[in-house]
């Protein structure tokens, strides 16, 4: 009992130092102490620039880094920024759409926070007579969430987005590696799979990518502009010149055209698409029960989450018409405890509040709920594409019927044919 409190104890520390990079990166901490730090990160995020650039170029000209073949059609979607950008719904309904024109499609994930499992240690001697013998040491292989019928890990063991695309996507597989070579051989050789969606892979260059699918968020397309460790950007802004599509997510309906016009600085031929997360309905976390909409209007809501953008969450809950009363964020793929989530739902009916609601995404790292007088639900999300619809429908036709030309090398990196 000790070493799980001193777990906890633990755990809470690191999650109040990531949420206080998090307000320094921002610069919404104040103080000598967070320049200090803001001084020091941007300092770093120079030499992360120059490792960036190193990276690629050493994958540019097949020195020490090389990208691989794995003779089958592999889609990546990806982002420029770390944290939220709506990639999980574009990944859902592009797999769902191909899987529905006929492809053996697997998504392959690194399994972001999944529960590491322990690898097993092979002593010298063990080493050597293997050597000696010719003999293959066991090694661990990728987890499997779903094979396309069935899904085999929890959350915990395949990472919260993982875990949710199995769970919504039967006839499409799911395999979670760091490794994502490996995970693509076993996914085409053991699942019979011949199209690979590479899930956040637009930095993972060890992967040959058919086409480069980036989501850009409207609402903050380039984070706060630093790249890491000063901000969030993954890679400079120029780089979106690899894409050979760009998705601008979350947008309201409003006009894009000075953020399409600096895409377009970065990226003269890709083409661009605009899209919208909208809520479907609400799902009872015990029941499993669908509720429409409606039921939110004119209710006091709790709402609890774990995401990168929780105030885009909140937002949606009251264009949906809800009243928030209270809010409890913890900080992005954080792990509920029953401590955390019992005692929202203390405090919420202490507030007597309707309901509770919370992200799908957060929904699958709860733990086990018992049936409470107070309800709790979670949204179920789709992406509406507001413009480039036909775009998109190029797009899927062009995976589903094999009709895409080789990628053509060119100054500023790999461009699928058109």
């Amino acid at each position: 009992m000790a070493h799980r409190n001193d777990q906890g104890a633990w755990r809470e520390t690191l999650e109040e130092l990531e949420q206080y990079a998090v307000e320094v990166i921002f610069d919404r901490a104040r103080g000598v102490k967070a320049a200090l730090l803001r001084g020091g990160l941007w300092v770093l995020s120079l030499v992360f620039r120059v490792l960036v650039w190193l990276r690629h170029f050493l994958y540019r000209v097949r020195f020490i880094f090389r990208d691989h073949h794995l003779g089958t059609l592999i889609i990546c979607v990806g982002n420029l920024t770390m944290g939220g950008t709506g990639k999980t719904p574009v990944v859902e309904m592009l797999a769902r759409s191909l899987r529905d024109r006929g492809r053996q499609v697997a998504i392959l994930s690194r399994g972001y926070k999944s529960a590491r499992v322990k690898k097993r240690r092979f002593t010298l001697r063990q080493r050597v007579g293997a050597w000696w013998t010719g003999r293959v040491l066991p090694r661990p292989g990728p987890r499997v969430v779903s094979d396309g019928r069935t899904v085999l890990l929890d959350s915990r063991l395949a990472g919260d987005e993982p875990f949710m695309l199995a769970k919504n996507l039967p006839g499409v597989a799911v395999v979670v590696d760091k490794d994502r070579v490996k995970a693509g051989l076993h996914a085409i050789s053991e699942l019979g799979a011949d199209t690979l969606l590479l899930d956040d892979g637009f930095q993972y260059l060890r992967l040959r990518h058919r086409l480069d699918l980036v989501l850009v968020d409207c609402t903050k397309p380039f984070g706060n502009e630093h790249l890491i460790p000063r901000g969030t950007l993954r890679e400079p802004c120029r780089h979106l010149k690899r894409a050979s599509y760009i998705f601008i997510t979350r947008c309201d309906g409003s006009d894009n055209s000075e953020l399409i016009a600096r895409l377009r600085r970065h990226n003269r031929v890709a083409e661009i698409i605009e899209c919208a997360h909208q809520a479907r309905y609400l799902v009872n976390a015990v029941t499993q029960q669908k509720k429409s909409l409606e039921l939110l209007k004119g209710k006091y809501v709790g709402a609890i989450s774990g995401i990168a953008g929780p105030e885009s969450f909140e937002e949606g809950l009251r264009r949906l018409g809800a009243m928030i009363d209270t809010t409890r964020r913890y900080t992005d793929h954080h792990r509920f405890t029953e401590d955390e989530v019992y005692g929202f739902v203390e405090h919420c009916e202490r507030r007597d509040c309707d309901m509770i609601v919370t992200t799908e995404k957060d929904y699958v790292r709860f733990p086990r709920l018992p049936y409470t007088d107070l309800p709790v639900f979670y949204l179920r999300m789709q992406i509406q594409i507001l413009s480039g619809q036909e775009s998109w429908d190029r797009l899927v036709d062009r995976i589903s019927t094999g009709r895409l030309a080789a990628p053509r090398v060119g100054r500023g990196g790999v461009l699928a044919g058109r």
